[in-house]
């Protein structure tokens, strides 16, 4: 059977990119490593670590076979970077439920993954290799970044705080039977403002330093300017969907036909 030299010339084209995805996946289980040593990570912190590295990795290659980038670039090696450190963090996490894990550590990996956030976009726009799969794939990190943290901070001010973590994977899910909500947003500042302040008022709950109504009472305002950005958001891509179905349905104005002139 004579082979595809299409097909082949894409697998190659690819390969090196997902060389660079796998070696994620392999520091994600050195950086287990180094936590197992340092903190006794258990059963279910070396499970959630290692699904979290596989399936990362999973994506990922999935995500750049179909886009296939001429390559990784060093924007999204930041972003995988960011992934690696949140793998640390889920299986610290994890591993809260059978004891406490070191509070100093868990802030210190979740503290240099949020500052990293800032950085990938710049390196992106500064070497002008901004992607639709880049923006993607920090997106997710973050979101997921978000629903760990939120279900650390929920064992001590209770499983309310779990909607922050919950609310994109609820739009995500929403969007799957209102296709309205698949709409591109206008960029804004505000919602990049709230989003990170998610991340850094749970970090500031995480720590345990202030007193528990002070972490209530910032958590709580986390919840509600998500709750407003998002509100907002759908709002408009609703006003939008409207729009756009009242243009669709609209009846074609009859077109004058031309007189034919006779020859």
């Amino acid at each position: 059977m004579a082979l595809n030299n299409t097909a082949l010339d894409r697998t190659y084209e690819v390969w090196p990119v997902q060389q660079e995805t796998a070696a994620g996946a392999g520091a994600q289980v050195a950086v287990l490593a180094v936590l197992g040593a340092a903190t006794g990570l258990g059963p279910a912190g070396w499970l959630t670590g290692l699904v979290f590295a596989l399936a990362t990795w999973a994506v990922l290659s999935r995500a750049v076979h179909r886009a296939r980038p001429a390559a990784f670039g060093p924007a999204n090696r930041v972003t995988l970077g960011r992934a690696v450190l949140v793998g640390g963090v889920t299986a610290l996490v994890a591993d809260s439920f059978r004891d406490a894990p070191p509070v100093s550590l868990l802030v210190g990996l979740t503290a240099v993954a949020l500052l990293l956030d800032g950085v990938d976009g710049r390196v992106a726009r500064r070497t002008g290799t901004s992607s639709a799969l880049g923006a993607r794939f920090d997106m997710e990190v973050d979101a997921f970044l978000i629903l760990v943290l939120s279900v650390y901070v929920s064992l001590s001010l209770g499983p309310w705080v779990l909607l922050i973590g919950a609310m994109r994977y609820v739009f995500v899910a929403a969007a799957r039977v209102r296709p309205w909500l698949t709409a591109p947003l206008p960029p804004s500042t505000a919602r990049k403002t709230v989003a990170a302040l998610q991340g850094v008022l749970l970090l500031v709950a995480a720590c345990g330093l202030l007193p528990h109504a002070v972490n209530a009472a910032l958590v709580l305002l986390a919840l509600a300017a998500l709750t407003w950005s998002f509100g907002r958001d759908v709002r408009w891509l609703r006003r939008r969907g409207r729009l756009s179905f009242e243009a669709a349905s609209a009846p074609v104005a009859a077109q004058p036909v031309p007189e034919l002139v006779a020859s």
